[in-house]
């Protein structure tokens, strides 16, 4: 039993693995992953979003203490509504912490599915820094 404990401590203390995506690297997998002009929005937009929400880095946390909730990841998904927690509301079948690895699919999945319930304005980065702003620079020079 003892070594049973050992081991899930040792297994949470294991940090998650996250990246920093180079914009263009981001926007060629968001292509890839059906992200270009999902629900009508760009991969400008969305390139726009994760860079206003985690700088395009898959580990990107942030605390909210007026609800308790922790923003996670590249698209800063909550764990209040999102994240699969005894707290989510109708959320993701996501763990926080694969929201935050290498492999975004997880995080792009969560992501289709806040903008396929409540659009591109879910998300507070975009409308104030995304929307009603020319966003083609976020694209410009990647070969897709």
């Amino acid at each position: 039993m003892k070594a049973l404990l050992i081991l899930g401590l040792l297994l949470l203390s294991v940090p998650v693995q996250g990246k920093v995506f180079e914009r263009c690297e981001l926007a060629k997998t968001l292509k890839r992953l059906g992200m270009d002009g999902f629900r009508g929005v760009s991969l400008a937009n969305w390139l726009c979003l994760t860079k206003w929400e985690s700088s395009y880095n898959t580990k990107a946390t942030n605390y909210n203490p007026s609800n308790e909730s922790t923003d996670y990841g590249i698209y800063q998904i909550n764990s209040k509504w999102w994240c699969k927690t005894p707290k989510a509301v109708d959320g993701c079948p996501v763990s926080h912490s694969s929201l935050m690895g290498n492999d975004i699919a997880k995080a792009v999945a969560c992501a289709k599915k806040i903008v396929s319930e409540q659009g591109i304005t879910a998300w507070v980065a975009w409308k104030s820094h995304c929307r009603d702003h020319d966003v083609s620079s976020y694209v410009e020079g990647c070969t897709l």
